[in-house]
């Protein structure tokens, strides 16, 4: 599978631990930065490189990572076709797939020992969307709103 990964200072050691970590596990990797160590860097360009690599080729999932990974996640679902979610537990990561069907995580690398974080990321891989009526529909609306900008219909 192909995976996007980005990053911002805070997350720049989880990043390339996890591009290694990918790698050795047959996931074709694509590094959207940073390349080295920068603490003043900013996450937008990282960040909507990531998740635009994810949005225009349908299949791929994306990584975010940064400090807390709040700004990264909201950030990576300014691009059109993302669905990111801040994980920070196992079933976050599960439910992400499984329920939202998201194409991108964001994980907060000062917020969990390394071990945890890349157990997020194997469990948000290696998760398949449910696929069940309820969230095929929630997620269509959102993409209709997306696309349009109408409010769906209150019940």
């Amino acid at each position: 599978m192909r995976v996007y990964i980005g990053s911002d200072h805070a997350g720049f050691e989880l990043k390339n631990h996890l591009v290694a970590w990918l790698k050795e596990r047959g996931h074709e990797v694509e590094d959207c930065g940073p390349s080295v160590y920068d603490a003043e860097d900013d996450y937008p360009p990282f960040i909507l490189r990531t998740a635009r690599g994810v949005a225009d080729e349908p299949g791929s999932l994306g990584i975010v990572i940064g400090g807390s990974g709040n700004g990264e996640q909201i950030a990576a679902n300014k691009v059109p076709g993302i669905r990111s979610a801040l994980v920070w537990s196992d079933d976050t990561a599960r439910l992400s797939r499984e329920h939202n069907d998201a194409n991108v995580i964001s994980v907060g690398a000062r917020m969990h020992p390394l071990e945890d974080a890349v157990r997020f990321v194997e469990l948000f891989l290696a998760t398949p969307f449910s696929g069940q009526e309820r969230h095929s529909r929630r997620i269509e609306e959102l993409a209709r709103f997306e696309a349009t900008g109408v409010l769906p219909p209150l019940p």
